[in-house]
């Protein structure tokens, strides 16, 4: 089968690769995600904090985040607790371009343009193939309008597209009240590719210590279902390229992205829980379920299953919609039609 796909501009042998992580922090790991067959590496994020940090101090970055109370400084990691400050990830970059034979997409993650245009050049001076943007911003003041949190995305697309000749993608959270029109302006403004999607990571609260606990969960193959539904839903009036990064785990799961238009596959949480040679797996059992299936390319499984196949899109969103609602059944159906009613 034929593998080959494009993905922002770039030539892959095939659409499977490592999505932003640590993995990348250790260079022995980065030459076994070569090994085990990866198209491409995505570097982890550089977050605006370091940048702010480095640049003006911890003062600053609190400023920069409107805080009020003092307390709130805690709230940001200190400069030991990242991986790697701006500088050390620039030459991690430039050590991992000269290192592998493959394409190296950077990353950067923020809701600002401070200090993002000097070192969006800088990774591509470093030598990355394309940039990933990574948008992360939770509204919590009453007065910003959705419109406003737009408007600071497309602000910052707008100035790195006219900034740097690399390919452009956008990662982005689900929580647009019209992700169509989102993209198609994202792809007015020069953005290459989108990446779907941004996995807000939710802290828990402590209720006898009175704080909140910061929580990582991997993701699981049930996280993917949202990313397949968008995927299906944009590959009609996105025209760029699309990832999806969150829950495959297994190579039905890449089936199904690819099916539902996907140009890239981004695995994190498989290849922390399972080791680099889980690539190889996913890869190799994809192939496998293709060619059972009679598949000859990439080309022929994309967009299969998009909402654009559809002769009536609306009608099969709200079809599905009332037929999920309607398909849940007791486990035993005698608990609920003996039951008898509670008096009152």
């Amino acid at each position: 089968m034929d593998l080959t796909t494009k993905y922002l501009g770039l030539s892959l042998a095939h659409p499977f690769m490592p999505g932003a992580s640590p993995l990348v922090d250790d260079l022995d790991v980065v030459l076994q995600l070569e090994d085990a067959g990866a198209s491409a590496i995505v570097m982890h994020s550089l977050f605006e904090e370091q940048i702010i940090r480095q640049r003006y101090g911890f003062a600053s970055l609190a400023q920069a985040h409107g805080e009020a109370h003092a307390e709130a400084l805690s709230y940001f990691p200190t400069p030991e607790e990242f991986a790697l400050g701006p500088d050390r990830y620039l030459e991690r970059l430039r050590r991992i371009k000269n290192r592998v034979d493959l394409p190296v997409i950077g990353s950067l993650n923020g809701t600002t343009s401070e200090g993002w245009l000097e070192y969006a050049r800088l990774i591509e001076q470093a030598g990355a193939d394309a940039l990933e943007l990574n948008f992360y911003h939770v509204a919590t003041d009453p007065l910003e309008d959705g419109a406003a949190v737009e408007r600071h995305l497309f602000d910052i697309v707008a100035v790195l597209r006219e900034s740097i000749g690399i390919p452009l993608a956008v990662k982005l959270s689900p929580f647009y009240s019209s992700l169509p029109n989102l993209v198609t302006r994202l792809a007015a403004l020069g953005a290459s590719g989108i990446v779907l999607f941004n996995r807000f990571y939710q802290a828990d609260i402590n209720p006898e210590e009175l704080e909140v606990e910061p929580r990582l969960r991997l993701s699981d193959s049930s996280d993917l279902l949202l990313r397949l539904r968008w995927l299906a839903i944009l590959a009609g009036p996105f025209h760029g390229s699309m990832a999806v990064s969150g829950g495959v785990h297994e190579p039905i799961d890449a089936v199904k992205a690819i099916m539902a238009g996907a140009d890239a596959v981004q695995i994190v949480s498989a290849l922390l829980r399972n080791g680099p040679k889980h690539l190889t797996h996913i890869r190799r059992g994809f192939e496998q379920w293709a060619e059972e299936h009679d598949y000859t390319s990439i080309d022929q499984m994309r967009d299969s299953m998009s909402l654009e196949r559809c002769p009536d899109p609306h009608a099969f969103e709200r079809g599905n919609y009332l037929r999920i609602l309607q398909s849940w059944q007791p486990p035993d159906p005698s608990l609920v039609r003996d039951a008898k009613p509670r008096r009152r």
